[in-house]
């Protein structure tokens, strides 16, 4: 099976390569912007019509599309993850290679959900931030593209390579200073808000899964779980070796909530309170998957715990200089 494999060099796209190459029944192709691709093409400024004479002359028999931005303005977001999921959708219908398509969508997709609920794929998507909307319409693009089509909507991935800029990340960064300067003590914001953690690993093995299936539509890729932050900040703190006390700082009023950690300090620059930065995703203080039906349509069911996520994450963390 000849596999295109779109954004091979992102933090998903690395983990579905890893996992593609050690499967000998695939031969894969990778297409990107970066100098390691097979073949360096953006989705956001290059033609329909190139990609198409690319895709009769690879003539793969799946394309998979793990490449998008997830920070940026709404303009740069709608380019990368919209604009160019249009790119690829049309060339594939000029092209006549009939391949399958396995879009990487979002659980931001969704938006904010009632507390103690899990979110199935049928559910009404209400995004709350640019990103969940450049990336909601992007899988409108794939469902009304008449291509055999599947979109995973992944929740929160976690683990190795996990950017230091998101939530997690951020935390493992924080408490690696703290245990720097030996600090006994680490303040903490923001970690009420619950989210569905899965392992990066595990989700390449569901783009596999799903490269190989005729599952159709919206398929939620996620541990069925909701963890909230301060549980995993406990975790986190018990695998680093980490015996200080963590405090989390009170919420303030409104819609801005606190940050993880607190900035470096800056003499030039006074560092504000640590109240600047929401939770990225736009999806409010709680988000849980039904994974229901990729374990009935596409023999998939997570086998990385949190635990070992947050350990990998802290291992990067702990190297990093």
């Amino acid at each position: 099976m000849r596999v295109l494999l779109i954004g091979a060099n992102g933090y998903l796209g690395r983990f579905v390569a890893d996992r593609l190459v050690a499967d000998p029944a695939v031969q894969l192709t990778t297409l990107g912007r970066g100098d390691d691709a097979d073949v360096r093409f953006d989705l956001a400024s290059g033609s329909p019509g190139a990609l198409t004479r690319f895709l009769d002359a690879v003539h793969p028999g799946v394309v998979i599309n793990c490449a998008g931005a997830t920070r940026g303005g709404a303009r740069e977001l709608t380019r990368h993850n919209t604009v160019a999921v249009a790119t690829v959708c049309e060339a594939m219908r000029r092209s006549g290679c009939a391949a399958r398509l396995v879009q990487i969508g979002c659980g931001a997709e969704y938006g904010p959900s009632q507390p103690g609920s899990s979110t199935a794929e049928d559910a009404v998507p209400r995004p709350g931030g640019p990103y969940g909307v450049s990336k909601l319409a992007a899988t409108e693009l794939v469902l009304g593209s008449g291509l055999d089509a599947v979109v995973l909507r992944v929740f929160s991935p976690a683990g190795p390579g996990t950017p230091a800029g998101s939530p997690l990340g951020r935390l493992a960064e924080a408490m690696r200073r703290a245990m720097q300067s030996g600090d006994g003590e680490l303040k903490l914001g923001g970690l009420g808000v619950q989210r569905d953690f899965v392992d990066v690993r595990d989700v390449a093995r569901a783009v596999h899964a799903a490269s190989l299936s005729a599952a159709q539509g919206v398929v939620n890729i996620g541990s069925g779980r909701a963890v909230r932050l301060r549980d995993a900040a406990a975790v986190l703190a018990r695998v680093a070796g980490y015996g200080g006390a963590l405090h989390e700082l009170d919420t303030p009023p409104g819609p801005v909530r606190p940050v993880l950690g607190h900035p470096r300090p800056d003499p030039d620059h006074p560092a504000p309170p640590a109240t600047a930065f929401p939770y990225p995703d736009g999806c409010g203080s709680w988000q849980q998957a039904d994974v229901r039906t990729a374990r009935d349509r596409l023999g998939w069911r997570p086998r990385i715990n949190l635990e070992e996520s947050l350990a990998d994450i802290w291992m990067e963390a702990a190297c990093r200089i």
